[in-house]
C-alpha cells in the first residue's frame, strides 16, 4: 500500500485541479490557503473512497508512465512504476533497430502504455497493440486516440492477432499475467481492482508467457528482441522458455529496486 500522506496530498491536488502539483499542495498549507465547502466536501469523498481501497488512480482517473499520463479506471490493469524498465529495455531494442521504420508489437497491451511509451519514444517506429479485454480496450482506445493515435490496436486474441506481421517485427514486448493462479494478492487494491485477466497466468503462472514466447518468435525478424516483464521469482524459467523456443542470449534484468523484472533475448 502507497504512503498515506502522499496519497492524501495527491487527492487534495485532484480536489484542487487536474493541473495542481504536490508541490503547489504543499505551498497552499504553508500560506494557510482554505478549502471552499464544496471542494472540502469532494475530497472527504475522495479520501473516504481511498480508505476503503479503492486504487487512487481510479479515483483521478489517471496513472502517470514514464512522461506519459494515461486514462485508467475499472476493468483496466493501472500501469507500475516497474514496468517503466521494462519499456526501457523495449525502447533502447526499437530505437537501435537497423531499419528506418522498425515494427513493435505489445502483445496484451492494457492501458497501452508500452505500446504508447514506445510510439513516443520512437516516433519512426511503426507500433502495434493488442488486448483482449472488452473492459480493458475501452481505455486502451482513449488512451491512443489521445496520445499517439498512430498505434494500431486492434481487439482479439495475442496468439493470432499479428499473423500478418509474421517475420517481420523488431521488438516484441508484453506486461503478461503472470500471477500463478493460487497466489491471490494480498493488496486489496489488486486483489479486488485489477482484472483477473490481466493478473493470473495459470499454475506457475507462465502459461501466457509460454504463448507469447512462441508467438513473437514467429512474429519477430531475425535479430529482433522479445522484452518480457514477469515476477522476481520466474527469471530462470522464462530464460528456459525462450531458450526451448529457439530464442538466443536470454538474460533477466533487476528493475531500481534489485529485483529481477525482465528478460530479453534475441531471435536468431
Amino acid at each position: 500500500m502507497t504512503d498515506p500522506v502522499v496519497d492524501a496530498e495527491l487527492l487534495l491536488a485532484w480536489t484542487l485541479g487536474a493541473e495542481v502539483s504536490r508541490g503547489e499542495v504543499h505551498a497552499g498549507i504553508i500560506r494557510g490557503d482554505d478549502l471552499e465547502a464544496a471542494q472540502h466536501e469532494r475530497f472527504r469523498g475522495y479520501v473516504a473512497r481511498r480508505a476503503a481501497r479503492e486504487p487512487l488512480q481510479h479515483i483521478t482517473g489517471s496513472a502517470p508512465f514514464r512522461h506519459l499520463m494515461l486514462s485508467v479506471g475499472p476493468g483496466v490493469f493501472v500501469p507500475r512504476p516497474e514496468t517503466e524498465i521494462v519499456a526501457q529495455f523495449a525502447i533502447d531494442a526499437l530505437a537501435n533497430a537497423a531499419e528506418p521504420a522498425p515494427i513493435a508489437v505489445d502483445l496484451g497491451t492494457g492501458s497501452g502504455a508500452i505500446a504508447l511509451a514506445l510510439a513516443t519514444e520512437v516516433p519512426h517506429a511503426s507500433v502495434y497493440a493488442v488486448e483482449k479485454s472488452d473492459a480493458a480496450i475501452a481505455w486502451t482506445r482513449r488512451n491512443v486516440e489521445a496520445i499517439a493515435p498512430g498505434v494500431e490496436l486492434r481487439h482479439g486474441d495475442l496468439a493470432t492477432a499479428f499473423d500478418d506481421l509474421a517475420g517481420r517485427v523488431a521488438v516484441v514486448a508484453s506486461n503478461p499475467p503472470y500471477v500463478p493462479d493460487a497466489a491471490i494478492p494480498r493488496d486489496d487494491e489488486v486483489r479486488l481492482h485489477d482484472p483477473a485477466l490481466a493478473l493470473y497466468g495459470g499454475a506457475d503462472g507462465l502459461d501466457i508467457v509460454r504463448i507469447i514466447s512462441r508467438v513473437g518468435h514467429r512474429l519477430a525478424r531475425a535479430g529482433g528482441t522479445i522484452v518480457l516483464e514477469h515476477g522476481e521469482w520466474q527469471g530462470e524459467a522464462i530464460r528456459e522458455i525462450l531458450a526451448s523456443d529457439g530464442w538466443l542470449g536470454a538474460s533477466t534484468h533487476p528493475d531500481l529496486t534489485g529485483r529481477d523484472r525482465a528478460t530479453t533475448a534475441v531471435r536468431p
